[in-house]
């Protein structure tokens, strides 16, 4: 043993200075910890992954950890978001939702209930619906809403984007000011900041008097600050309480602005619902929990004309049965992926997918692979190329497993970013919204999501699918098999990634 005054210590024949013997104790601390801490009520690949991190890279997987590690809301969301729970559960009982179950397929009940139970709202009846495939004419029917509007106008997307393409879409909520309509407006932070002209945009909403607020923002000279890659990733506008659009298209040109995105020549293509009917004032209530996280202001309690801001059903307007399912990090569960596996393990005669994000978890992957396996044919319809390099490199690490399972996998054809967000189930059920089939919309961005009942709805959006699967090349087993060991590298290191939640 070498004299403790030379700092030096001697183990097993090699010697140690102080220093590294600190290293070596806190690294193994690091670790121990990691084991115990990590997997407290985490999802097994979420844990798995940061586990990884953390062993191979200790202090850097210690500090990522710290700083997008918790998948929840600050406490104080998490209350605002109880109390508005609360509020909703108290007026459920006040809405028409006698949905007619009674010709329903014998699992959508406990489905039904099943969502209630999470999100709050019933299924409910007399609604109606038209789809919107095409960019610029779902901007124009929204526009031309909003020219109607009379009392007020709710905006709320995850990004808000002043360009040539939505100057219209400005010009229309600030005539609608003009007339003396209440126009609010919510836009996620981080998403609606990243584009070009975002301050632009505010100046633009300030100066035609709208209010507006910036969902989940990170200020943290203002105190307010939560895991950064948490986001309010929802889209609805609901005018005077009659009309709602939902789906997932932002308000911002189709090239979303970005020069790489214009050099390579691409173009989003989206699917928006327009919904009237009683399933507009849950719609509404998904952007009057925001607007009460944001501001602390429940509109329902202090607005003037109680009639802007109430639950109240809107007119019986046709016969679809509703059903809204919010979800994300303000509530305890997944939302959203306990609708899409319920509704996956129910189906009996067809699946078709259709998500720009295919990344499941497991047993997101066993519910799609299964009902194969079971006899239950699943199309899978995604886009060929992707604008964002690890998560569309984690997709395709799954392409393998769907297509030996006897999945079919659509690749939708470059230049289009396949965008839209939806599923259909047997004949009369289908889903759309927000969300995408990923780890990230599971457990970290805030969704809505609408479960639509009705075999004209599900008709009108087959016929989508079918111009989908007109434009798109079927990917083979064999085609893949050949992709080089690069791409499967690539593949394999985004889908550890993931994980990270």
């Amino acid at each position: 043993m070498l004299d403790i005054d030379e700092a030096v210590i001697e183990i097993f024949g090699v010697s140690f200075g102080w220093w590294a013997i600190v290293v070596f104790l806190a690294d193994l601390t690091i670790r121990i910890l990691a084991v115990i801490y990590v997997p407290r009520n985490r999802m097994p690949s979420a844990a798995m992954g940061w586990l990884l991190a953390i062993f191979f890279i200790p202090f850097a997987g210690v500090f990522l950890f710290l700083l997008i590690g918790n998948p929840k809301l600050p406490r104080k969301r998490r209350k605002r978001q109880d109390d508005i729970n609360s509020y909703i559960a108290s007026v459920v009982a006040e809405l028409p939702h006698d949905a007619t179950l009674a010709e329903t397929p014998e699992w959508l009940p406990s489905l039904v209930y099943l969502n209630q139970h999470l999100g709050g709202f019933p299924l409910m009846g007399g609604n109606s619906a038209t789809l919107h495939a095409d960019y610029g004419e779902s901007l124009q029917g929204m526009i031309d809403d909003i020219d109607r509007a009379v009392d007020w106008v709710h905006v709320e997307f995850y990004i808000l984007c002043l360009d040539e393409t939505t100057a219209p879409f400005f010009d229309a909520l600030e005539n609608a000011e003009k007339r003396g309509v209440e126009v609010r407006v919510l836009f996620d932070h981080v998403a609606s900041l990243r584009t070009r002209g975002y301050h632009k945009m505010t100046r633009r909403l300030t100066a035609m008097g709208a209010d507006w607020h910036r969902m989940l923002p990170l200020d943290p000279l203002k105190w307010k600050w939560q895991r950064p890659d948490l986001r309010n990733h929802r889209k609805l506008l609901v005018v005077d309480g009659s009309v709602a659009w939902i789906g997932s298209q932002n308000i911002i040109d189709r090239s979303y602005n970005k020069r790489s995105n214009i050099r390579r020549g691409l173009k989003w293509q989206e699917l928006q619902a327009r919904v009237d009917g009683p399933v507009v004032g849950a719609i509404n209530a998904i952007f009057l929990t925001d607007w009460y996280s944001e501001t602390d202001e429940l509109l329902i309690e202090t607005s003037v004309r109680r009639e802007e801001v109430e639950l109240t059903a809107a007119p019986v307007t046709g016969d679809l049965a509703c059903q809204v399912v919010p979800s994300g990090p303000g509530f305890e569960g997944e939302n959203n992926l306990r609708l899409f596996l319920g509704l996956l393990w129910a189906a009996q005669e067809r699946i078709v997918i259709t998500s720009p994000y295919f990344v499941p978890d497991e047993p997101l992957l066993y519910a799609v692979t299964t009902a194969v396996q079971r006899g239950v044919p699943v199309d899978l319809f995604v886009s060929e190329i992707g604008d964002q390099p690890t998560v569309y490199h984690a997709q395709r690490s799954y392409y393998e497993a769907l297509l030996r399972a006897g999945v079919r996998i659509f690749l939708y054809p470059k230049p289009f970013i396949l965008h839209s967000k939806h599923f259909t189930i047997d004949s009369e059920v289908a889903v759309l919204g927000s969300s995408n089939m990923d780890m990230r919309s599971f457990g970290l961005n805030l969704e809505i999501s609408l479960l639509v009942r009705g075999e004209d709805f599900v008709r009108d959006m087959r016929s989508i699918e079918d111009e989908y699967r007109s434009k798109s090349r079927e990917l083979s087993l064999d085609e893949w098999l050949k992709q080089p060991l690069r791409s499967t590298v690539l593949d394999n290191l985004a889908r550890l990634t993931s994980a990270l939640q």
